[in-house]
């Protein structure tokens, strides 16, 4: 999963620069949920054309969308998206 995820990175660090202190936390949260999730679905529909199907399947839970995503796992994101920018502005200090 870990490389899954590290696609998101190209996209993260353009939006962390250009919503830092411009965009009200919330709204931060909320992009970054929707970037992590997006990647994810993204990410899960090329490897089931590809493989013929995704590592993961969420078609058991509640709020999943074509077993791929879990819309209760957005508030997950959106907090590892808050997190991940201290971690971005630390390992970018000059």
């Amino acid at each position: 999963m870990f490389p899954v995820y590290g696609l998101a990175q190209p996209l993260f660090e353009p939006a962390h620069d250009a919503m830092r202190g411009r965009v009200p936390a919330p709204l931060r949260a909320l992009a970054y949920a929707a970037g992590f999730t997006a990647v994810e679905y993204a990410s899960g529909r090329v490897l089931r054309a590809s493989l013929g199907r995704a590592p993961w399947d969420y078609s058991h839970a509640r709020w999943n969308l074509d077993g791929l995503i879990r819309a209760d796992y957005a508030p997950l994101w959106a907090l590892a998206g808050l997190g991940l920018e201290r971690v971005h502005d630390a390992l970018t200090r000059t």
